[in-house]
């Protein structure tokens, strides 16, 4: 193994010129170890092409020469020969160059280098001081990728590209045995039209005459920060309602009168990225409501049960029925269809009448199939005895939200007196506050100040939708006075590290979350879920944030990370009200075409409660 200095870090090549290991300046490794997940096969530089004249994995290279200050390496791939040159030093540069030897033309369909970034979450505290979050963006000539170690600290790695295109990534090694706390293998492409031709806004063909050459480049260095990593921003912002405008940095003003997503291109062309125009809040929120009353509850069911909401598969028409998987039962997250059915009648939108039955059915439904006396909330209505603590603060605030204070507080309690300290559960700080439940609150806090950053593990090791609640509880607790607000100041970069600045709505200031299309969706895909509606977790953190801790600076940036994903979730939410639980985002999952909305409808309508109360 040969190893070079790159900056103030240092990368290390297997013998058949692969890279082995990306050391940060700390010492921590910023790729994926040998295990379970990665083997040499996967290694960074590795990859595949796909042609109309046949398709080819390069691992072994023909040719190979060593120079001190790296290595060139050749691999022959029927007629297609392709070149890499990796140089270190101040800066990382690899160069890859693909020539068509033959007498025809060969069509690339699909190009692409593994890049295995060490994405893991082993356990809060390893995940911190070990692991990165890989942001990425593959918009063409402007593409790039951000490895931020997880606790946020600098220098990050940032990969930039400099000649040539990328348009997409795909996402491999995705298995139900690596469960959520492995993102998988990284793959960048200049292409991948003969896997999944609509992909990012379109996937390009790229065709190789006799003796013709494609050719690009990456530049990777050490950036203190994301703000001195040169990226083109294109936007101050990328959602607007419709007939609004969007003013781009180059000068141009777009706007639409119909809702959706757009891709706007570079004035060169070799770019593009992605804004979204949506309807005022009040009409997505009344559409979704008359959706959900209309399909997603069981009038086929007898009693209460006929009140409760379930998912809802888009294609059939049909309910979902739970059955073992209880991702799709009647209870659990899809208690925000309630919560937004609150939050509509509030504002006294929709039908006042028709949403007062709907919610005293489905109070009843609570009551009779998931509330006991003691104020344990059941999973569902049909796995009755089984525990869930995420559950808790749900229940509460819908029966809060029904005027019942004191079956709010005995949930509560009750959470508390099942080891409810330990665990992070959504929506805690506010809740406690709100019902004047400030010792559960203060003790809460300080005993997650005590663990530090071995945070107890929770359905997945480490994750956004650990550390925000967090976050959202410890600036409650500090409202009493209780908490030093530099226990919150230290773990802020903890939560911004989850999300990048990529120039598309609905990946710009987005958590990375890269299972819940499996859990909850339809396709049961693995892969990058962007945007996910708890990424509305990140948002309420940032509105609620103790602005005497943050600059002036900082304030303005937490705003607008704040409004951003809550607007970003609003593509969910289409024009006949219906909706999608989740939107894998890579190109392809562990080769399964992907970039798609799953059909079912499930748990979402969390982000349109959160946008109501933030944004509204």
């Amino acid at each position: 193994m040969e190893s070079f200095e790159f900056g103030p870090g240092k990368v290390q090549l297997f013998d058949d010129g692969a890279v082995a290991r990306v050391l940060h300046p700390d010492g921590r490794r910023l790729l994926l170890d040998d295990g379970v997940l990665h083997d040499s096969l996967h290694a960074w530089g590795k990859g595949f092409v796909i042609t109309d004249r046949g398709s080819y994995r390069f691992d072994n290279p023909a040719y190979t020469r060593w120079r001190s200050t790296g290595i060139d390496l050749m691999y022959q791939l029927g007629d297609l020969e392709l070149r890499v040159g990796r140089r270190f030093g101040e800066h990382w540069t690899e160069t890859y160059e693909l020539r068509n030897t033959g007498s025809t033309p060969v069509e690339l369909g699909s190009v692409a280098v593994s890049t295995p970034y060490r994405d893991v979450y082993t356990s809060s505290r390893e995940s911190l001081t070990g692991s990165v979050h890989a942001h990425v963006w593959t918009g063409g000539a402007d593409a790039w990728v951000w490895a931020v170690p997880m606790d946020g600290s600098g220098p990050g790695l940032g990969l930039q590209l400099k000649e040539g295109e990328l348009w997409a990534y795909s996402v491999e090694s995705r298995e139900p045995g690596t469960s959520s706390n492995v993102r998988g293998h990284i793959y960048l492409h200049v292409t991948d039209h003969a896997r999944s031709p609509h992909a990012l806004g379109g996937q390009p063909v790229v065709t190789l005459a006799p003796g013709a050459t494609y050719r690009w480049t990456w530049q990777l260095d050490w950036y203190d920060d994301v703000t001195a990593f040169d990226r083109e921003p294109y936007a101050d912002r990328l959602a607007a309602e419709v007939n609004e405008s969007i003013q781009l940095h180059d000068g141009r003003e777009i706007t639409s009168s119909e809702p959706g997503l757009q891709y706007v291109s570079s004035t060169d062309g070799r770019s593009r990225f992605a804004v979204l125009f949506h309807d005022p809040l009040r009409v997505i929120a009344e559409r979704r409501v008359r959706f959900i009353l209309d399909h997603q509850r069981r009038p086929e069911l007898a009693g209460s049960r006929q009140y409760a909401f379930v998912p809802y598969d888009n294609d059939s028409g049909l309910t979902v029925l739970a059955s073992a998987w209880r991702d799709w039962s009647d209870a659990r997250e899809r208690v925000g269809m309630a919560l937004l059915l609150q939050e509509v009648r509030d504002r006294g939108w929709g039908d006042r009448a028709e949403l007062d039955e709907a919610l005293a059915g489905y109070e009843q439904f609570v009551r009779e199939h998931l509330l006991d006396d003691e104020g344990t909330i059941q999973d569902d209505s049909i796995h009755q005895n089984a525990v869930r603590l995420y559950n808790f603060p749900w229940f509460a605030r819908f029966l809060l939200g029904q005027g019942d204070r004191d079956g709010a507080t005995r949930i509560l309690n009750r959470y508390y007196e099942l080891g409810g300290d330990h665990f992070l559960a959504f929506d805690l700080g506010p809740l406690l506050s709100e019902l004047g439940l400030h010792e559960h609150l203060v003790r809460h806090a300080q005993t997650f100040v005590q663990y530090g950053d071995e945070l107890p593990p929770h359905e997945v090791n480490y994750e956004q939708s650990m550390v925000a609640p967090l976050l959202e509880l410890l600036a409650a607790a500090y409202r009493t006075g209780k908490i030093d607000g530099a226990e919150l100041t230290r773990r802020l970069p903890w939560l911004t590290a989850f999300a990048g600045e990529q120039p598309d709505v609905r990946l710009r200031h987005v958590p990375i979350r890269h299972w819940d299309g499996y859990w909850f969706g339809r396709l049961r895909l693995w892969g990058d879920v962007f945007p996910h509606y708890w990424s509305a977790l990140s948002a309420v953190v940032y509105g609620a944030w103790p602005r005497e801790l943050v600059t002036p600076s900082q304030a303005a940036w937490l705003d607008r990370a704040e409004e951003a994903i809550l607007r970003a979730n609003l593509v969910s939410f289409a024009p006949d009200g219906s909706a999608t639980c989740a939107f894998v985002y890579p190109s392809c999952v562990n080769g399964q075409p992907a970039h798609v909305a799953d059909p079912i409808a499930n748990d979402q309508d969390w982000a349109l409660v959160y946008a109501l109360r933030r944004l509204n």
